[in-house]
């Protein structure tokens, strides 16, 4: 029998099975897909948010505790438990250490990565390359991985776990379990339960487009309801992204992103504008523009820039639809040109002279219109005009299991003694809304290295040191 079985085999399952394994416990790792896309959502992402207080390797500057948590408290309004998100945030200024050792390596932030130098580092080689270097650490250190291996019940005795039960009908014992499979944004099927019908009677989630892993079902989140565990979150909430219009149904990743939204405008299928492009950063902001569109009729929204811009922004992987007029551009988007127009029009009248600046919050804003656009509001009048078909990209999602600050999963308010969970699966209880670049590599990592020391420490009899406050505030 093992002392400790993984389930799943992303960032934070992958940082479970290393702690779990320097801390002398044998570990096996099942992982539910094939050997060529293990790694889960992990695969395709690319930084870490850092704290630190003073510049340190690849980050510059200083990004202390205080503003990285009055950043997450921002594009959570609230919605977050401060005990567990300042944990987080304190165990990501001395990770990268640990990180280096297990073969990880980090580069500058990219250039056309705005404003993330200082609060981010990047892995050399992305997302890919961070997950083949703990795999390969992992196997050296005498992990057993189980690939094609999907869990699909497990087997409680009350709140300690037993054994997991495997879609092939195999039973994995061992004496703890660390619990790190992902949500559920790969089910359509619980994604439309969850967005429902919107008011034209449309099932918004029928035309979602998941960035990530075909793999995260949300199997073993909805087992463990079912089980009874304590969960955290709504289940429509998750992180959600303003892509390509043509990416691809699954594993599209980072370069489907649509990174123009700030600096022109957005409209919906009728023309009509519906949000303040302008409210804040793109790294602060970019998450909450998937949301918005899956709001708006048919799920889909363009975006709407002219030359000036072109250069200041990440360039998208696809090229845009270009026209030399914006009627031209309209009639070529199949939208209303009429109301396109008056939309275009009201926008360009409102802009007001400023100083433009896309690397500031600058004084370039409208007056007179709603929405409002408070910042980097130029007018559109100088062709070519191109413009972007965006769709909400589902990244994952909310609806976690409570957890402590030993990542124990808990029942009616009490910890399981054997049983921990890391990553997608409890994130909801720092991120009840909202995102901000990296912050989901900082709780996989600090909770994947947390689940792993807790569950070696229960497999090896020794106690875990509790705190007190568990509740979100």
């Amino acid at each position: 029998m093992y002392d400790v079985l993984v389930i799943g085999g992303g960032n934070a399952a992958l940082c479970a099975a290393l702690m779990a394994r320097e801390a002398g416990a044998s570990v096996l790792m099942l992982e539910a897909s094939p050997k060529e896309w293990r790694g889960g959502n992990s695969q395709h992402t690319r930084n870490l948010r850092c704290m630190h207080d003073a510049p340190q390797d690849v980050l510059v500057e200083a990004y202390p505790e205080e503003e990285f948590w009055q950043d997450l408290l921002k594009v959570t309004g609230g919605e977050t438990n401060e005990y567990l998100a300042r944990l987080i945030i304190r165990a990501s200024s001395n990770c990268r250490g640990w990180m280096r050792s297990h073969g990880v390596r980090f580069q500058p932030s990219l250039s056309g990565a705005l404003h993330t130098a200082r609060t981010n580092a990047f892995f050399m080689g992305g997302g890919k390359a961070l997950i083949n270097a703990y795999y390969r650490s992992a196997e050296k250190l005498g992990v057993k991985v189980r690939y094609e291996t999907p869990v699909a019940t497990m087997e409680l005795d009350g709140d300690r776990f037993v054994a997991a039960i495997t879609e092939g009908g195999e039973r994995f014992t061992a004496k703890t379990c660390v619990i790190a499979s992902g949500g559920f944004e790969s089910n359509r099927a619980w994604l439309r339960e969850a967005w429902g019908r919107n008011d034209l009677g449309e099932w918004p989630a029928d035309n979602f487009l998941i960035r990530g892993t075909r793999y995260n079902q949300g199997a073993l989140l909805k087992e463990m309801m079912k089980a009874g565990a304590d969960t955290i979150g709504d289940p429509s909430q998750g992180h959600c992204v303003a892509i390509d219009a043509r990416a691809p149904l699954y594993d599209g990743g980072i370069c489907t992103r649509i990174d123009c939204v700030s600096l022109g405008v957005v409209v919906n299928k009728h023309g009509e504008r519906f949000y303040d492009e302008g409210e804040d950063f793109w790294p602060k902001r970019y998450a909450i523009w998937g949301r918005l569109v899956a709001q708006q009729p048919g799920q889909i929204g363009y975006s709407i820039i002219d030359r000036k811009v072109i250069g200041r922004f990440m360039p998208p992987v696809f090229p845009g639809v270009t026209a030399a007029t914006l009627p031209e551009l309209a009639a070529k988007l199949g939208l209303p040109v009429d109301s396109f127009m008056r939309s275009l029009d009201a926008y360009n009248a409102a802009c007001k002279p400023g100083s433009f600046n896309h690397t500031i919050l600058d004084d370039c804003r409208t007056e007179g219109i709603q929405p409002a656009k408070t910042h980097w509001a130029l007018p559109i009048d100088a062709p070519p005009f191109y413009a972007y078909a965006l769709r909400p990209g589902i990244t994952f999602t909310y609806l976690s299991l409570k957890v402590d600050e030993t990542a124990a999963v808990r029942f009616a308010d009490r910890a399981s003694p054997n049983l921990f969970v890391a990553g997608e699966m409890m994130a909801g209880n720092v991120l009840g809304k909202g995102y901000t670049a990296g912050v989901g590599m900082s709780i996989g990592t600090a909770f994947g290295r947390i689940a792993g020391t807790s569950a070696a420490a229960a497999a090896q009899g020794r106690s875990l040191m509790r705190g007190k406050n568990y509740g979100r505030h």
